[in-house]
């Protein structure tokens, strides 16, 4: 952050843009705002009216004017009371959108291979800061417009020229202070920055003080420290310096005005003006405008700079405003459901690639279970497939066109995800044109009607931490089936089910149209597909699971232990205690994936080439 226009933006771009998007709250906050102020704008004139009334034995007219002062007491207090909710519904939303906008940074950067290790300290601590700091701000703003322009309305009804002699020395404080604004707020940042690195530098220089003093480095390390010690007092004198600039604003904008008004006082009753008038324009000076200006100065000189130093922080980490997504092009007309040209994928520049030159046709309306030891890329293909990952080198199509188009397939993960909101609701995200009809009957296909009982129905509000596992992933598997999707992948979406629940749901998507590929979790799923790959770790084999043994001895092993019973748990691949997101510090893939296609399809080997040249 450099200089006034740079907080200035900051603060237009995060608290003025929240502002502006709620025009209905800022309005009532405006409205009783206006109401709060009513005394401020009664009070220098009921005084000096009541002066007057006193000093000339109108004592009756005295005590109207006092009374008049209690009442709009009573009315600023309630409009003060009025006027918090709507400042909330200003600030809570906004807060919302912070949390969304670092969690969405975060999730920007490690997709990117850079892990945010400061999104939880920016969720947790900055963005409260900015919650708080933006709610005072507001206060303390719409106080200093509404109590200064309710200051200066009565003094124009009271005394024009008094006005007049307090509006110059008021509109030069707020200027001297908003040249320092900027400074400040670049040297708060510096300050806070200089922390960070100081405490970085510490924790560095204790872990190697030993190879330091070793390698006689320690005049070296001395010097680099002292600087950034000697930088960081540079930036908290500055920002003493800064402070003092704002006294002087408050000074000249706060305390020039009640001079001016003193000395202009014979003057002012050589023109007529009473001795009421004079207390009354005082009165305001005193009580209106200058605790509204040093409550502005603080406020700003205080939380603005938090909020602008800590705003700018979550605004430089948030994730780049995405591009509008380009309307969808259509399907190449012949191309497969699936296609894979020499793809090869690695975790990492000089990691062993975990899918190497792989060439696979997925035609449409195939049925294709993938299987495999636990880390042998099977998840990876499926996050390739739905473009979750990028291949390092070859092309991954589906219907013609590169994968990642959520309009062209729905992906069940092992860790299904349920939102708060009704069973409906969830059950047909991806199909908001559904109905209760329509769901039903994708229950009664998966076999979930115990489980609509059990949740109490269709209306039944759903707590998703209050859910099991499986009930989760059932879920999420009838969400998928409803989805207008054609291609769906099962990342071992069943895993949670037991073997007869996991058969009915993979029957129930193998005969809905379209093609299913699934990421097996039991090898009783490639049983039950048209077509299986079986990933070794050396080469790939696709074919049928009755003409695989013969020519695939690990499939030949995987079946063999299955038949007589003697398979291990997780030979497959145990999900648990595996992280089944994609992630670019893993040395291998988290999980397993398995593809399923049409069941009247005659298999053609030949469809998977594998270890040639690209």
């Amino acid at each position: 952050m450099i200089g006034r226009r740079e907080a200035a933006r900051v603060l237009w771009r995060g608290a003025g843009d929240a502002v502006r998007a709620r025009p209905r709250a800022v309005a009532r906050a405006a409205g009783w705002s206006a109401v709060e102020a009513v005394p401020t704008a009664v009070f220098g004139r009921a005084v000096g009216e009541a002066v007057d009334a006193f000093r000339t034995g109108r004592t009756s007219g005295a005590a109207a004017w006092l009374g008049v002062l209690a009442v709009s007491a009573l009315v600023g207090a309630a409009g003060s009371r009025r006027l918090y909710p709507a400042l909330a519904a200003i600030v809570e939303p906004f807060r919302d959108e912070l949390v969304r906008r670092v969690a969405t940074g975060a999730l920007h950067r490690s997709l990117r291979g850079r892990p945010d290790t400061g999104a939880v300290a920016r969720l947790t601590h900055q963005v409260e800061i900015v919650r708080d700091t933006l709610g005072g701000l507001l206060v303390v703003a719409r106080g200093f417009a509404f109590a200064a322009g309710a200051a200066l309305l009565g003094l124009a009804s009271m005394a024009p020229e008094v006005a007049a002699l307090v509006l110059p020395p008021l509109v030069l404080g707020l200027a001297l202070f908003g040249a320092v604004f900027g400074r400040a707020a670049a040297r708060q940042r510096e300050l806070v920055v200089g922390e960070e690195e100081i405490a970085e530098r510490t924790a560095a220089l204790a872990a190697g003080l030993r190879d330091a003093v070793g390698c006689g480095g320690e005049e070296l390390l001395r010097e680099e420290l002292g600087a950034a010690v000697e930088a960081q007092a540079a930036a908290g004198r500055a920002v003493a310096r800064l402070a003092a600039v704002r006294a002087v604003a408050l000074a000249v904008g706060g305390w020039l005005p009640l001079l001016l008004v003193l000395a202009a006082a014979p003057w002012l009753m050589r023109r007529g003006a009473t001795a009421g008038t004079v207390i009354g324009a005082l009165t305001y000076v005193l009580h209106g405008l200058q605790p509204a200006l040093r409550t502005l100065v603080h406020g700003m000189g205080g939380s603005g700079l938090r909020l602008a130093v800590t705003l700018g922080r979550i605004l430089e980490t948030g994730a780049p405003d995405a591009p509008a997504p380009p309307e969808p092009a259509a399907p190449v007309p012949g191309a497969p459901a699936v296609e894979l040209r020499g793809v090869t994928f690695a975790y990492g520049a000089g990691a062993r690639p975990v899918i190497e030159n792989l060439d696979l046709v997925v035609p449409h309306g195939d049925h294709l279970a993938v299987v495999g030891p636990s880390g042998i890329g099977k998840s990876t293909l499926a996050a390739l497939i739905a473009g979750l990952a990028a291949p390092g080198a070859g092309e991954v199509l589906v219907d013609g066109r590169p994968a990642g188009d959520p309009g062209r397939r729905v992906l069940v993960p092992q860790e299904a995800y349920v939102f708060g909101g009704t069973l409906l609701d969830n059950l047909v995200y991806y199909a908001p044109d559904a109905g209760p009809e329509e769901a039903g009957r994708a229950v009664d296909a998966l076999g979930l009607a115990p489980l609509v009982r059990d949740l109490g129905g269709y209306g039944a509000q759903l707590e998703p931490g209050a859910l099991t596992e499986a009930q989760r992933q059932c879920v999420a598997l009838c969400r998928a089936y409803l989805a207008p999707q054609r291609l769906v992948i099962l990342d071992e979406a069943a895993y949670r089910l037991d073997p007869a629940a996991e058969a009915r749901v993979e029957e129930a998507f193998a005969r809905r149209p379209g093609t299913l590929v699934v990421i097996a979790h039991r090898i009783s799923s490639a049983m039950r597909a048209r077509r299986v790959l079986v990933l070794d770790g050396t080469r790939a084999h696709l074919g049928r699971h009755a003409d695989l043994p013969a020519v695939c001895p690990l499939y030949r092993d995987l079946t063999g232990r299955w038949e007589d019973g003697s398979q291990p748990p997780g030979v497959l691949g145990d999900p648990d205690g595996l992280d089944p997101v994609l992630r670019a510090d893993l040395a291998v893939d988290a999980g397993e994936v398995v593809a399923d296609g049409a069941d009247r399809q005659d298999e053609v080997l030949g469809d998977l080439r594998r270890g040639r040249a690209p």
